[in-house]
């Protein structure tokens, strides 16, 4: 991996602007939204694109502000389907785009004005298959950019090495809607019919790549507080349904492709999020509470052979084998120990440092 601390992409004069880049939006009951998410892709300074939107069965005015855009500008293709989710519209959008390159958004975010001219100019220079920029968090009370300028050059599966150890300093991510790729490197390579659509995508896209670059600056814009999103609302039924079934696919996959490195990874972060929805579950007041506590420890219990080795991984904090150990003995003991740690120790370690921070 080269890293290059301070990197802007140069511009592309309009006159070069000869290949067409594919912009996927998925749409679905955003219409308050809609007007900046479209304007944010016409708007772009690289002129040379197609903005491909699929109404998901929409039932507020999006069906209608969609096709008033396809009316005025010929850039704006306009796909009315029946409503079966996200990777369906994604998947169409696919299969529509006709662009040398190709990239995704959603019906209720928005791109800085000069987000595919500068992924593109990166492309170029650096001869990629595909780059990744970071994203600006808007939440009600203000936006959160955490950018500093840096870009990182990688070469085969190190951008899935890095997208797998979470390292916040490389925001890749799941999502779909800040990389652009060349479309060739897709191939056959579809989003499977799921919630929690891109968490398997993306892993199997970046195993595509032969070179690829991150850029540490935000072009996106991502509303975190959605009140409807799932992510928002606890524990949901599709985590069990979809999320953690997403989670096993994906250490298959890693073993799959020879990778047995990146699939004790990936099992360290599975674990630790199966840990996490036990607690979770426990402390909600869903009627399936039960249901799903036995379906965690079971789940927690079937990987115990495996847990010296997945524990044992350079990336692994020593504490989170302890939690696992606890839980493996007692669950009962195990909660009690976490409710202490959160409502005693964490808040009493979170004064000593304001205190510290206040001592001359």
């Amino acid at each position: 991996m080269k890293i290059i601390e301070h990197y802007i992409p140069g511009p592309i004069p309009e006159a070069e602007q000869t290949e067409t880049v594919s912009v996927a939006m998925a749409v679905y009951n955003s219409d308050a939204y809609l007007d900046r998410a479209i304007g944010s892709v016409l708007g772009q300074t690289y002129r040379n694109l197609e903005l491909i939107l699929v109404d998901d069965g929409s039932t507020d005015n999006c069906p209608e502000i969609c096709d008033s855009y396809a009316a005025k500008d010929s850039r704006v293709k306009v796909i009315h389907k029946k409503n079966e989710g996200l990777y369906s519209s994604r998947n169409v959008g696919i299969e529509h785009a006709s662009g040398t390159y190709l990239t995704f958004l959603d019906g209720d975010d928005w791109v800085e004005p000069d987000m595919y001219e500068r992924m593109i100019s990166c492309l170029k220079e650096q001869d990629a298959d595909l780059a990744v920029c970071r994203y600006k968090c808007v939440y009600r009370d203000g936006v959160k950019d955490l950018s500093t300028g840096m870009a990182a050059v990688m070469e085969g599966q190190e951008m899935l090495a890095k997208y797998l150890e979470e390292d916040e300093a490389f925001q890749i991510q799941n999502a779909a809607w800040n990389k652009l790729y060349k479309r060739s490197i897709l191939g056959d390579l579809r989003f499977p019919a799921r919630w929690y659509e891109d968490m398997l995508y993306t892993i199997q896209l970046l195993n595509r790549t032969g070179r690829s670059v991150y850029l540490d600056r935000a072009y996106h814009n991502y509303i975190r507080d959605r009140s409807g999103s799932i992510m928002n609302q606890g524990i949901h039924p599709r985590i069990f349904s979809d999320l953690i079934p997403n989670l096993y696919d994906r250490s298959e996959f890693l073993r799959g492709i020879g990778r047995e490195d990146l699939a004790l990874l990936q099992d360290y972060f599975l674990y630790k999020r199966l840990l996490l929805f036990y607690t979770a579950a426990q402390r909600s007041g869903d009627p399936k509470k039960k249901e799903y506590q036995a379906y965690l420890k079971e789940k927690l219990r079937e990987g115990k052979d495996r847990y010296p080795g997945i524990f044992s991984i350079a990336q692994a904090n020593p504490n989170e084998y302890r939690k696992m150990k606890l839980f493996l003995f007692s669950p009962a003991l195990y909660t009690v120990s976490m409710r202490i740690n959160d409502s005693v120790l964490i808040p009493l370690k979170r004064r000593i440092r304001e205190r510290k921070k206040k001592t001359p």
